[in-house]
Order: C-alpha cells, then sequence, then structure tokens
C-alpha cells in the first residue's frame, strides 16, 4: 500500500532493510512459526522491493527527503524487540539512526500500524497514533499498545482508520502516522489510511 501511494503520489523511491535474522519465519499456513527455519530480513524484504534493496546501513539523510517505515510483525519483531518487551523494548541500531538523523534534519517521517511504537520509543515526546486505546469488542485487537506508547513517554492520539480521519501529523516533530492494520476493518479502509499517511508526508517535505 505504501508503495502505491508513493508511486501515485509521483515520489522517487529507494527501499532499505536492517541485514540481521529474523526473529521468527512463520508458517502464515499454520500461524505458527517454523522451527528449525532461519532467514534474513534484507534477503526477504528484497521479495517485496522485487530485487531493488539496500541494507539499511546504507541510508543516508542526505539523499532522501523523508522517510517511511511500514508496519507489520517485522517492525515489532525485527525492527524492535516490542514484540517480546513491549514498554521495555530495543530498536534496530540502525534503525534507531535513521529516525534520530531525519528528525535532526526536520525532514519528515511516516510510520503505519505497529510501527509507530519505534517513534516513541526514539523520539522524545512525539505525537504517534496505533488507533483506539480500547479493544471494543475485537476491533482493535491491539489497543493495548497504546498504553505502552504513553509509557514510552509519547504522547498517543486516537484516531480513525477510515478516510475521514485516517493520519495524524504531529507538525512539531514531522511524524506522521496511521493505524493502518491494528483495527479489524475492510481493507480498503486501511489502503486509504496509508495513502493519507503517505499523502501528508509528501507534503511535509515541501516539493
Amino acid at each position: 500500500s505504501v508503495l502505491v501511494h508513493l508511486s501515485r503520489g509521483g515520489a522517487e523511491v529507494h527501499m532499505y532493510a536492517p541485514d540481521v535474522p529474523q526473529m521468527h519465519v512463520i508458517d502464515h499456513s499454520k500461524g505458527q512459526p517454523a522451527e528449525a527455519e532461519s532467514r534474513n530480513v534484507l534477503v526477504e524484504s528484497a521479495r517485496i522491493a522485487r530485487g531493488k534493496i539496500a541494507s539499511l546501513a546504507k541510508l543516508t539523510t542526505a539523499d532522501h527527503d523523508a522517510v517511511i517505515f511500514p508496519g507489520g510483525f517485522g517492525a515489532a519483531k525485527n525492527l524492535s524487540t516490542f514484540a517480546v518487551d513491549g514498554k521495555d523494548c530495543k530498536v534496530n541500531r540502525e534503525v534507531e539512526r535513521v529516525l534520530k538523523d531525519f528528525h535532526k534534519a526536520g525532514k519528515p517521517i511516516g510510520l503505519c500500524c505497529i510501527s509507530p511504537v519505534l517513534a516513541a520509543k526514539v523520539l522524545s515526546g512525539a505525537e504517534v497514533t496505533v488507533g483506539h486505546e480500547e479493544e471494543e469488542g475485537g476491533k482493535w485487537p491491539y489497543a493495548g499498545t497504546a498504553g505502552a506508547i504513553k509509557e514510552l513517554g509519547a504522547k498517543h492520539c486516537v484516531k480513525e482508520v477510515t478516510i475521514s480521519f485516517p493520519a495524524h501529523v504531529d507538525t512539531k516533530n514531522k511524524v506522521v502516522t496511521t493505524p493502518a492494520f491494528m483495527c479489524e476493518t475492510a481493507l480498503h479502509h486501511i489502503f486509504d489510511g496509508i495513502g493519507a499517511m503517505v499523502k501528508n508526508v509528501l507534503k511535509l517535505t515541501g516539493k
């Protein structure tokens, strides 16, 4: 979804991933880890990138106008240890470097789904959203993430996933976030919400 909206917005895109082992290899037909199997995050990410990808260590702020982190369990397992450690998580050192470098340079940062926890951990006082703060009968199954974000010292802003209220813009820190798959809803709502995040990131670049 992020790549589609960036393409539609006329952005030139470069893709990066950390060159580290995955925490788990998931057998998605069973929804369980595949025992005795290991994979590399960069190698797996190359499938989505269709091979056009580099190690995150090579990403430099000077060569880019903005950075966007997609979400998913990879952000909570491989870009950080949030899936295991919650508010006590550690962030991958290259991910932390990139977030701090773009923030220091005053360049916009976009995050969706679970990845706003990365900004909450690294950027003190940032405003982010992962949607609602209550599960509401299973509509927001990961609502507890909002509490962890607050414990990390960030401000959590309640937002919908739909196009009407799809993204939160922290204008001071130039951080744009949207709930995406934190909500159990129709796929097109998630797609539209991610589009709003991308649109606001591109707007903040001033280009």
